[in-house]
């Protein structure tokens, strides 16, 4: 593979106003041609929603979602810049389908890497660290080794990195950025809260043949 040099990154951000993650990767996706990954990311939705980004967005709406049968129930906000926006029917898909995204996803509890806190990062270092299967690997080694462990341990635990449950294809992440692509406007996913029937509660555990027995005098 071509080596993805500072240079051509920062060209095709220039060229795009994708991040510079998303440039990486459609360069590493694309060998390094220039021209495909731009084709790449305007495919994705990705091109030019890096420079919205930055715009306030404090319109939007409050989504649910409740799973068949009543089980699971979800509040999602997502954020865009205007209340035009906020009442297209295509922003309003989006906040639904990140709310059944959230639904789907038991183990998800943070929008993104950055809103989970360090002691949480911590406490998975120090977990991994302490692993059997590295234990005799030098220190520089097991070090590289963890970071990787944690940085994807830590994607498990946020919206954003989730495949789409849709288009396993893209994440979260994109598929917001191609609404930002479509609407014209920043959108952020703010916070979400999962609803699950009966969490939390401490369920009395019954023998049936004891309750029969009890019912019938024996």
């Amino acid at each position: 593979m071509a080596e993805i040099s500072a240079k051509i990154v920062q060209e095709l951000r220039q060229k795009t106003g994708a991040g510079m993650m998303d440039c990486k990767k459609a360069l590493k996706e694309n060998d390094g041609d220039l021209v495909k990954s731009e084709e790449w990311l305007r495919k994705k939705g990705i091109a030019k929603a890096g420079a919205k980004a930055d715009r306030v967005a404090a319109e939007g709406l409050v989504g649910s979602y409740i799973h068949t049968g009543g089980r699971v129930g979800v509040l999602v906000e997502v954020n865009c810049e205007t209340d035009f926006v906020a009442r297209r029917e295509e922003f309003q898909n989006l906040v639904r389908s990140v709310a059944m995204q959230v639904a789907a996803c038991p183990n998800v509890e943070y929008v993104r890497v950055s809103d989970i806190p360090p002691e949480i990062a911590n406490k998975e270092k120090e977990i991994e660290m302490g692993r059997d299967d590295i234990a005799n690997k030098p220190e520089a080694v097991k070090e590289k080794i963890v970071q990787g462990r944690i940085e994807k341990r830590l994607k498990e635990l946020t919206l954003m990195d989730q495949p789409y449950i849709r288009d396993q294809s893209i994440t979260v992440e994109e598929l917001v950025k191609q609404a930002i692509a479509q609407l014209g406007e920043n959108i952020q996913v703010r916070r979400f809260v999962r609803f699950i029937l009966g969490e939390g509660i401490e369920k009395q555990e019954t023998n049936f043949a004891d309750e029969v027995a009890a019912q019938t005098g024996k």
